[in-house]
């Protein structure tokens, strides 16, 4: 009886598992408050874009490797349909260090604090990226497979998806 009280504890405990988050279902609904304190991003809204969702922290030196890389795609693509949102696992208290940050690069960052992403499950490792294509289907998973994104990354599976219509 003990060890099945653990299993199960075990089993609440853990988050989402990579089944929870199929890519090629529907993906969850994420929606975040932006930094300027005003504008607000919702998933939803993006139908008809690719979105790339991307968990980062300032202490994180992996997230801040990769950011020039997504910055860089951001650019060259957003007027062919790409779409950013960059959300920060640091805590509110640290909200100087991650404006100070997000000010070197062109897309929407946003607190954890200040955004729903509870369907995407715990995020549990950073970096972290999602991508969501023009129909709102979840394309990748970033609890699964490599968590680090790079411009050729990017080029292979997001490329393709704003070039489906």
């Amino acid at each position: 009886m003990r060890k099945l009280s653990l299993l199960l504890c075990l089993a609440f405990s853990f988050p989402a598992l990579a089944a929870d988050l199929a890519v090629g279902q529907a993906a969850p609904e994420v929606d975040a408050k932006l930094l300027d304190g005003a504008t607000r991003v919702r998933t939803s809204e993006n139908r008809g874009k690719v979105t790339i969702i991307n968990f980062w922290a300032t202490w994180c030196e992996p997230c801040r490797e990769e950011m020039p890389a997504i910055d860089a795609y951001y650019k060259k693509y957003r007027a062919r349909g790409v779409e950013v949102l960059a959300i920060s696992m640091d805590d509110p208290n640290d909200a100087a260090a991650v404006r100070k940050l997000a000010q070197k690069y062109s897309f929407p960052v946003a607190l954890k604090s200040d955004a729903n992403f509870k369907g995407l499950g715990r995020i549990w490792r950073l970096p972290s990226t999602f991508v969501i294509d023009r129909q709102g289907i979840l394309r990748k998973n970033g609890l699964v497979g490599e968590p680090k994104v790079d411009l050729a990354l990017l080029e292979s599976l997001v490329t393709p998806l704003l070039e489906a219509r």
